[in-house]
């Protein structure tokens, strides 16, 4: 039997500088290691939130000299804790318009090793009716790889934010093993009202896993306002958390990785997927009367 994975899930408001997020992940992993959390998980842009890509193109660093990442590792190491970081901007591929960023998420496990890193692949290009385009894909570049890591506590599933809304990915972790599937976010506020809870409760249900989803939350140093409600969600869709959209702060809970043997073995839809071709019936035209 796997023991439980005592799981401690932030939510923030990162800041336009690296040093702020950075102080402010010690202390959470600080309260998470007293808390006798396994594992620190963050949201999306953890390390760095900041639009203005003028700026930000004088702060964001290549991975491997990132200070964020560079301060989870020795923080991972120094408490014996497992870090998820959410993700923070990295230098990545040249675009139309010069240098794009990677929005890049590791797993760090005790001693500071990385085990595992994940380029978000979908990218937020949406376009709300009365709202500005986000146009995501300006300043950011896609992964290509969906990556699994192994845990003490099953696989565990890697994505970003609007990767949610493709359910195909979570399908393809799940047919592999994955037990978690973990979905740091920044998700907008009217994305968030509409659709944020239901599209984290489907992914858990249909595959039976647990869904963490950390998330920013709040009015942020670059204008940007974000939902929050970070959640985590068990295999058969019941809402253990969820951190509510006013402040950043800290839940730890306790997940009993037996529930998604459980949830499998009663709806087994994992393994009653059958094959399919697709026929597409076109309508026939009305012939036009005879005179």
């Amino acid at each position: 039997m796997t023991e439980p994975l005592r799981l401690c899930m932030a939510q923030m408001t990162s800041t336009n500088w690296h040093a702020g997020n950075i102080a402010w992940m010690q202390n959470a992993a600080a309260r998470a290691r007293a808390d006798g959390a396994h594992m620190l998980a963050l949201p999306e842009a953890s390390g760095l939130c900041n639009k203005n890509r003028d700026e930000a193109l004088t702060l964001v660093v290549d991975h491997d000299r990132d200070p964020f990442v560079a301060a989870c590792r020795e923080t991972a190491a120094r408490l014996g804790l497992w870090i998820h970081t959410g993700s923070t901007p990295v230098t990545g591929p040249d675009g139309p318009d010069g240098l794009r960023f990677l929005n890049h998420a590791d797993l760090i496990d005790p001693t500071g090793r990385i085990v595992a890193g994940y380029d978000k692949i979908h990218l937020f290009d949406i376009f709300l009716d009365g709202k500005p385009a986000t146009g995501e894909s300006r300043r950011y570049g896609p992964g290509a790889r969906a990556v699994m890591a192994d845990t003490p506590w099953g696989p565990l599933g890697m994505s970003i934010c609007y990767d949610l809304r493709f359910p195909d990915l979570y399908r393809d972790y799940a047919q592999a093993g994955a037990t978690l599937l973990f979905i740091p976010s920044a998700f907008t506020v009217p994305t968030g009202q509409a659709h944020w809870e239901t599209l984290l409760r489907a992914r858990a249900i249909e595959n039976g896993a647990f869904v963490i989803a950390p998330a920013q939350v709040g009015r942020h140093d670059d204008g940007r306002t974000t939902y929050g409600h970070s959640m985590i969600v068990s295999p058969w869709g019941e809402v253990l958390a969820d951190m509510g959209g006013d402040a950043p702060g800290l839940v730890t809970l306790d997940l009993d990785l037996e529930a998604v043997t459980a949830a499998r073995r009663q709806i087994p839809s994992l393994k009653n997927g059958r094959p399919y071709t697709f026929h597409h019936i076109a309508r026939e035209p009305i012939p036009e009367p005879t005179p």
